[in-house]
């Protein structure tokens, strides 16, 4: 079982690659690692009642707080990549989403079967 300060060791050397991965583009490598660092962020969590590794010394403390600020610091690095790729693919999708309700009401109007109004009601 591992430490509190060994978890969050672990954590940053996978926030350290997953900001590599997020300036490369891969999306599925940060995706991998977002979830391995999720269920490492759930152990600290569920742990957070226990005495397992309670009594901290300074040293500890100081290295958990350099970890933490690395670990952020890598977030914030991914989050300037993710976050113009998160805005193109909204705006692809929503382009997509207009272009069909477009498609719909012109198909609609125009009585070509297949497309909203039925061959038999054409004027």
């Amino acid at each position: 079982m591992l430490t509190r300060l060994e978890i969050y060791e672990e954590i940053s050397g996978l926030s350290s690659k997953m900001a590599d991965a997020a300036r490369a583009n891969d999306w599925e490598v940060v995706t991998g690692i977002e979830r391995r660092i999720a269920q490492l962020r759930d152990s600290l969590i569920s742990d957070s009642g226990t005495d397992r590794d309670a009594v901290l010394n300074l040293a500890n403390i100081d290295r958990t707080r350099a970890l933490i600020e690395k670990i952020l610091e890598d977030d914030a690095e991914v989050r300037r990549h993710v976050e113009p790729w998160m805005a193109h693919v909204r705006q692809f999708l929503g382009g997509q989403s207009r272009r069909r309700q477009v498609e719909a009401a012109y198909s609609a109007s125009d009585g070509r079967p297949g497309f909203g109004v039925s061959s038999g009601s054409r004027a």
